[in-house]
């Protein structure tokens, strides 16, 4: 599920605003492309459909 008009860009200089992280120009172009690749795998975890009546495992064990 994709969100309708969210800009990586703008989400990368508002961030950077916020936690007063001073980011170089050439630097912005490489962060908001990993942004882009984060955005379309976080995008790929969210669609995948779970039950219901699924519940939450109170210990992981790998």
């Amino acid at each position: 599920m994709r969100r309708e008009g969210f800009d990586v860009g703008e989400y990368v200089d508002l961030m950077a605003l916020l936690l007063d992280l001073q980011l170089r120009d050439e630097s912005r172009d490489g962060v908001v492309a990993n942004f882009e690749r984060i955005s379309a795998i976080a995008n790929i975890v969210n669609s995948f459909p779970l039950p219901e009546d699924i519940e939450v495992a109170p210990v992981f064990e790998p």
